[in-house]
């Protein structure tokens, strides 16, 4: 009896660390000092609920878009400053769930906070939900900046997944600090080798990402 209980709890753990792709790590593991706030494992988000496959606020990303960022976090750190994490690695059947919720016109609860200007009829022809995200890849993130010494996210002019020209990295509508403030962003993120994407002043991909137009649907555990 023994013998099997210790068996079961040996393939029970085997289980837990098999739920990650390989080539896929836990930043937190690689990155201690970066702060995680998982939008999507919580109900803080344009959908208004936890999302399917988020079952943990833990973050992951392919080892190489991990290392190129602790490039990034060691820098920040060396002004008092940090990353923090919105979203990574989103699986596919996260999609799947904004694909559904987009789809229910009727739904707009978080409309005010999340899509004020814009028509939920029209998320998917503007492009703000998609069939694939290049989250699902591994290498894309979603990210601010905090201050250590305040423990305040720097303003960067709208909160994070506005829907709206607003979000767009060089909107012109807002103060010359939040500019700066964007800019310091892209600034550190495109030094080190991710990309911006325009219209989402958080959202960055890493140059050469190793599973380009994969997209995996492993849970984020």
């Amino acid at each position: 009896m023994r013998f099997v209980l210790k068996t079961l709890l040996f393939f029970s753990c085997f289980n837990v660390f098999a739920q990650l792709e390989e080539g896929f790590v836990y930043v937190t593991d690689e990155i201690p000092s970066i702060k995680v706030e998982l939008r999507y494992f919580s109900e803080n988000n344009f959908v208004g609920q936890k999302i399917e496959g988020y079952n943990s606020n833990v973050v992951i990303l392919s080892h190489e878009a991990t290392k190129t960022l602790k490039k990034v976090q060691s820098e920040l750190l060396k002004d008092s400053l940090s990353l923090k994490i919105f979203d990574a690695y989103r699986p596919q059947r996260a999609v799947n769930h904004f694909r559904k919720w987009a789809r229910n016109v009727n739904d707009t609860l978080t409309k005010q906070d999340f899509y004020p200007k814009v028509k939920k009829k029209n998320l998917f022809k503007e492009g703000y939900i998609s069939t694939h995200s290049r989250h699902s890849s591994g290498s894309t993130l979603d990210i601010t900046v905090v201050d250590l010494k305040t423990c305040k996210e720097l303003d960067m002019g709208t909160a994070y997944d506005h829907f709206g020209k607003e979000s767009h990295t060089f909107y012109g509508g807002i103060t010359q600090k939040q500019k700066a403030n964007r800019m310091f962003l892209k600034t550190v993120m495109s030094k080190h080798g991710f990309r911006n994407y325009p219209q989402e002043w958080w959202h960055f991909t890493l140059r050469g990402e190793p599973f380009l137009n994969q997209y995996f649907d492993f849970a984020v555990e």
